[in-house]
């Protein structure tokens, strides 16, 4: 019999369904594994919480397909009654009264909570390390990072302490943790997935999305997320169909813009990244899509702009000044940055993304989607990102880490990581976006190249 962690969540709903095993069992198999755990998947594990949740299903007749699937929540995102940490020493022993409507969604469904997933401070990083608990380890390479800010979550899934997991993507925090833990990374468009009701979508970065081994999983739990909630300001129209069966659905033959060249000058992609794009072009070609080859469309200055929006966010977190001593070199560097932009800066910054970005899209309207690498370096070790000393070297490295991911939360557009290669035993994805609420395509396409 195969072993309950290599089931993806389908699977593992299916033999749960069938009386199999039971979802306390199964609660049980996934705890023991996260207690052995070495990778630093995990800021909290509420195994108890856990435990009473399976067991209320396994007493429930008519239950929800996903009843009793264990999950996580990356640790950014409140869960009532549970510590939240947000990867601070801030908030270590912070406790949400109410939870995000992601969490109530994805309870909902019947998915079990294991805990909460580790993070970097306030998310802010592509690498996953805090003074909480350390780094996120790569399972292929436990000396590299897992990536970040979703890393927690990307190694548990890739290490199968999960089968899927709810990230959060700001600037390729879903993207950059698939693409160094090898597994799938689904980042939605931008008001596909409400945040609420206390993680306001101002600038329009960051949306939830998933981490899986499958694009079935992807689907199917974009399916549960994706829906409007009391309160939605940002709200798409339901899908023709479910997105779990809209992958079924062959897409036809596509016209795909391809390139391997980072937007910012000084960054270079890897010969690892550009043969992992060469490899998807491949199976893409012999899928029966046109694959076309042109210059990166995308200006460098939308770099800058970003970095103003980024950084206000931060800086507009209400901390006490005594605090700041306390807050990692990374967090400190974008709060100060962020507090020195004036009100008319920021204004002009969040003008210039978004037309920007929608010129770029309306000169690649005759392209149905995008591949590029996902990362332009293979997953980096611990140290790497941090070994200078000083922040503004360190976010010049991040940059060179990660120069594909951001444009794609400037633009809203929905973008995958694709396992599709690795070297020397490392994983390295490639990212497939497609146009603002082009969700169910880039999923089809997704399918194609991994589940079909």
């Amino acid at each position: 019999m195969t072993e309950l962690h290599e089931l993806d969540a389908h699977d593992l709903a299916e033999v749960i369904t069938r009386r199999e095993v039971s979802c306390v069992e199964v609660t049980r198999h996934f705890l023991e594994r996260i207690e052995a755990d070495d990778l630093g998947a995990f800021i909290t594990v509420t195994a108890e919480r856990a435990l009473e949740r399976a067991a209320h299903w396994d007493s429930t007749p008519d239950r929800p397909r996903f009843a009793g699937v264990p999950t996580a929540f990356k640790d950014l995102t409140a869960t009532a009654g549970v510590r939240t940490t947000m990867g601070s020493t801030l908030l270590a022993d912070a406790v949400p009264e109410r939870s995000a409507h992601l969490v109530d969604l994805v309870e909902a469904a019947g998915f079990v909570s294991l805990g909460k997933t580790n993070t970097p401070e306030f998310g802010l990083s592509s690498y996953t390390d805090n003074d909480l608990v350390g780094p996120a380890r790569c399972p292929a390479d436990p000396d590299r990072n897992a990536g970040g800010s979703s890393g927690g979550a990307a190694a548990a899934v890739a290490a199968r302490l999960l089968p899927l997991a709810p990230g959060s993507d700001g600037g390729g925090s879903i993207r950059i943790p698939a693409s160094c833990c090898g597994v799938f990374g689904f980042k939605p468009s931008r008001g596909r997935v409400v945040t609420g009701p206390d993680s306001p979508s101002w600038n329009g970065l960051t949306t939830d999305g998933v981490l899986s081994r499958t694009v079935r999983d992807a689907a199917a739990l974009l399916d549960v997320i994706a829906r409007p909630v009391p309160g939605s300001s940002r709200v798409w129209p339901a899908p023709a169909a479910p997105f779990r069966s809209l992958i079924q659905r062959d897409p036809g033959s596509l016209r795909i813009a391809t390139w391997t060249r980072p937007y910012l000058d000084f960054a270079q992609a890897s010969t690892e990244s550009v043969t992992a794009v060469e490899v998807a072009r491949e199976r893409l070609t012999e899928l029966g899509h046109e694959v076309v080859e042109i210059e990166n469309p995308w200006p460098a200055e939308l770099e800058a702009q970003f970095n103003v929006v980024w950084s206000a966010g931060m800086a507009s977190v209400p901390l006490p000044p005594e605090s700041l001593d306390r807050l990692r070199s990374n967090t400190r560097y974008w709060y100060e940055r962020g507090g020195r932009a004036s009100a008319p800066e920021l204004a002009a910054a969040m003008s210039h993304l978004e037309l920007t970005t929608a010129t770029v899209n309306e000169s690649l309207a005759s392209f149905d989607l995008f591949l590029t690498p996902t990362l332009a370096l293979p997953p980096q070790p611990h140290a790497w990102f941090t070994e200078s000393g000083d922040p503004v070297e360190d976010h010049r490295r991040e940059l060179l880490f990660t120069p594909y991911t951001a444009l794609m939360n400037m633009s809203g557009q929905p973008a995958a990581s694709l396992p599709l290669h690795e070297h020397d035993g490392l994983p390295v994805g490639v990212m497939l976006a497609a146009h603002v609420g082009s969700d169910g395509l880039l999923l089809q396409v997704c399918h194609q190249l991994l589940d079909g």
